[in-house]
């Protein structure tokens, strides 16, 4: 064994510039990805509902809105299978593989949704293959961010795994700006009008050019140094999903419902709330310009990215369950209130309003790397954390849009979206709570604290 610790050095013995490249790569890779899935989402609130369900969205606006946020979620229904698969190969080929993969596989899918005809071009196959290139995105979403959280936090050393493995995660946000601030930036050049005709589609084209930006930060990465740890004892399991479901299937479960409420929150903002703002009132919205919309939650994302670097850090010293237990309190607290500020139609309140709202993601977000990887032992991490962010994704934010337009349209009332989060965050704060892990664990060894 000494002589494996020899060939594979530990995470705390690789030189800064190799750690400065695993957390470039991760990071610019989950923003990539993340941008290609926070492009359709912005899209979906703005434009697909009249270009992709014509006929609806002139007899039935609202119907026809509500089912352009239902898209969002049909993607995260693939994300298990995406997890699943990716988890597999990843356990079993290594993590830089599978990421790479991803990465293609979501942009070359984004892509081609901005070179699709519209309904007033072919009909119903418009939506359908709509649909379809969601699906691929929703599967290859699955499989990024398990291999992203993981090559962070295996090569960080064990004092600042919270703090690494937030680097991933920062991703998110950073996607968020840039998908909003690319629309933005369109809306306030071309205008809304050639935006709704033509230039819809040059946001998801561009995801082209990222492809290549992050094939190249990522294939400069070395592979995990648990990975290959594990392969040099030839510890590879022959068959790593039938031993996570067997042994670890409680962690599965608690992993999911513990990122519920942040998933759903993070996706109100960047799904609903601008396209909420920024609808004429007659169809239940505020009437607000939508370039200043648009500007206001782009900035106002930055309160996400903030904030997640300091939840990571953060719990690297106080520990991961108390900063989520935190981090959910704040976001149970803020959730109402946030409703009344946006309501005042006031561009300055609406970003005061949405700022603080994502400065209560961090907490419950950033440190969710390490936690995950804490959780599950070598051999099945990557499936573990996969599937267990895929499940979360598809109980928070997959219909979480659609869900709010549905509370929005049935009661009238905007709080009542906000009573919805509290009590998903009620869920997650409990689900977090029962986790007992060793932060200080060799996860190179793969062992773990029990959760019971």
């Amino acid at each position: 064994m000494a002589t494996s610790d020899a060939v594979t050095p530990r995470p705390e013995s690789l030189d800064q510039r190799e750690r400065r490249k695993v957390l470039a790569g991760t990071m610019v890779g989950t923003t990539i990805e993340w941008y290609d899935f926070f492009i359709y989402a912005q899209a979906a609130g703005l434009v697909l509902a009249p270009l992709f369900l014509a006929p609806l969205s002139e007899s039935s606006p609202a119907v026809a809105q509500v089912l352009s946020f239902a898209t969002i979620g049909i993607s995260f229904l693939f994300r298990p299978l995406g997890a699943i698969v990716a988890g597999h190969l990843g356990d079993r080929f290594g993590r830089k593989r599978i990421l790479v993969a991803t990465l293609v596989l979501m942009g070359l899918a984004t892509c081609a949704i901005g070179l699709l005809p519209t309904y007033a071009q072919i009909g119903m196959a418009a939506p359908i293959l709509l649909i379809l290139m969601r699906i691929l995105q929703g599967f290859s979403a699955g499989g990024e961010w398990g291999g992203a959280a993981l090559m962070s936090v295996e090569h960080a050393p064990v004092n600042k795994r919270g703090y690494f493995g937030a680097y991933p995660q920062i991703g998110v946000p950073c996607g968020m700006i840039l998908a909003t601030f690319v629309v933005w930036l369109l809306n306030a050049t071309i205008g809304p009008e050639a935006f709704l005709e033509w230039g819809w589609r040059i946001p998801f084209l561009l995801s082209f050019v990222l492809i290549i930006i992050g094939h190249l930060i990522r294939k400069t990465v070395e592979e995990s140094p648990v990975f290959k740890h594990m392969q040099e004892r030839r510890a590879k399991a022959s068959a790593p999903l039938g031993r996570l479901f067997r042994n670890n299937t409680r962690e599965v479960v608690l992993s999911a419902l513990i990122f519920v409420a942040n998933n759903a929150a993070g996706y109100l903002v960047i799904a609903f709330l601008a396209t909420y703002a920024s609808r004429p009132v007659e169809e239940f919205g505020l009437g607000m310009d939508r370039g200043p919309v648009l500007l206001a939650t782009t900035l106002a994302s930055f309160g996400w990215l903030i904030s997640t670097l300091y939840g990571g850090w953060i719990s690297d010293k106080i520990g991961r369950v108390r900063t989520f237990q935190i981090g959910y309190v704040l976001l149970a607290a803020w959730a109402v209130p946030m409703w009344f500020m946006v309501d005042t139609a006031n561009i300055y309140m609406y970003f005061l309003g949405v700022f603080v709202f994502t400065l209560t993601f961090g907490l419950s977000y950033g440190p969710q790397s390490a936690l995950y990887a804490e959780m599950f032992p070598a051999e099945i991490r990557y499936s573990g954390v996969s599937i267990g962010y895929a499940l979360g994704a598809i109980l928070g934010g997959a219909f979480a849009a659609m869900i709010a337009e549905l509370l929005l349209t049935n009661f009238g009332a905007s709080w009542t979206i906000g009573a919805y989060i509290v009590g998903l965050s009620a869920i997650s704060f409990a689900a977090v709570s029962v986790v007992k892990v060793k932060e200080g664990t060799d996860l190179r060894a793969g062992e773990v604290t029990s959760t019971e």
